[in-house]
């Protein structure tokens, strides 16, 4: 058996409380979760102590213990992507395959140090929104996009990963502009492609479900609900990065995506107006 180990801002979470049992599942017990770190208590929930009494899984007082006696890393923090980095040093200078849950990296400076890091010290190593790996997403042609309309709930801050992930799997990382066009309380995100192709990020109300339509250059259109499993799909893949070292996203994407965001609220502070890219 494979022993994984957690590693978060708090255990109390929805990511550490199911990636567990669907690691286990997806592995027929293969691969377990035997280990977690805790930076805090979550504030208002269970303690570290008390949730992995609750699991069945050991905790321990240092991300240090937790690499060393660990094959495979998950640095997890989704909502609190400002610790990735004190979180992640340990893991990707360990050499040990890591996963790091998203929201990747708080901005685009961060993300390269991360990636810097695994590939200084051989550390395989990826990070994604699970909608990537939505079926309905694997099954359309990428082939002669021309414009996508994406719409989903939450906020901005830690959901539009969700749609602006889809996006730049679909259409590819050479992003040179945004726009703000949203509200205070319904962002929008019109994003601008090098070759002048163009996706827009819909945040509306709850409840609301991941939706989006397809432009093709050809005139024909694809509108897709998301409603397959694609938290299933995703820990597959997680299972087959922590067996190979391939994650199957490309780093670039990633990073990419990172900016999208942290331009995004940039853009939010200056609405309607074009806010150009980094390039380097």
């Amino acid at each position: 058996m494979k022993k994984i180990g957690f590693i978060d801002y708090f255990l109390d979470e929805w990511h550490a409380e199911k990636y567990p049992a669907m690691i286990e599942a997806a592995t027929n017990g293969q691969m377990q979760v035997t280990y977690a770190y805790g930076k805090i208590d979550k504030p208002g929930g269970l303690s570290n102590n008390e949730w992995c009494a609750k699991k069945g899984i050991e905790l321990l007082s240092s991300i240090e213990e937790v690499v060393e006696k660990s094959d495979y890393l998950i640095v997890l923090s989704p909502d609190h992507p400002e610790f990735h980095e004190e979180l992640s040093e340990l893991p990707l200078r360990s050499g040990k395959p890591t996963y790091i849950d998203k929201t990747f990296a708080p901005d685009r400076k961060t993300a390269q140090l991360l990636f810097g890091w695994a590939s200084e010290h051989g550390t395989p190593m990826y990070s994604s929104s699970a909608l990537r790996f939505a079926a309905e997403y694997e099954a359309v042609s990428r082939e002669g996009i021309d414009t996508i309309f994406s719409f989903g709930p939450g906020k901005f801050e830690n959901y539009s990963i969700h749609q602006i992930e889809p996006i730049v799997a679909l259409m590819g990382s050479d992003v040179t502009r945004i726009m703000y066009t949203g509200t205070a309380r319904f962002p929008s995100l019109l994003i601008g492609f090098a070759d002048g192709r163009q996706a827009t990020v819909n945040h509306f109300g709850n409840p609301t479900s991941f939706g989006t339509t397809i432009n093709y250059a050809s005139g024909e259109a694809k509108s897709l609900k998301i409603e397959s499993d694609f938290f299933g799909s995703f820990i597959r893949n997680l299972v087959r990065f922590f067996e190979t070292g391939e994650g199957g996203v490309d780093p670039a994407q990633t990073v990419a995506i990172i900016t999208i965001i942290e331009y995004g609220l940039k853009a939010a502070l200056s609405p309607h107006q074009w806010i150009e890219m980094p390039r380097s």
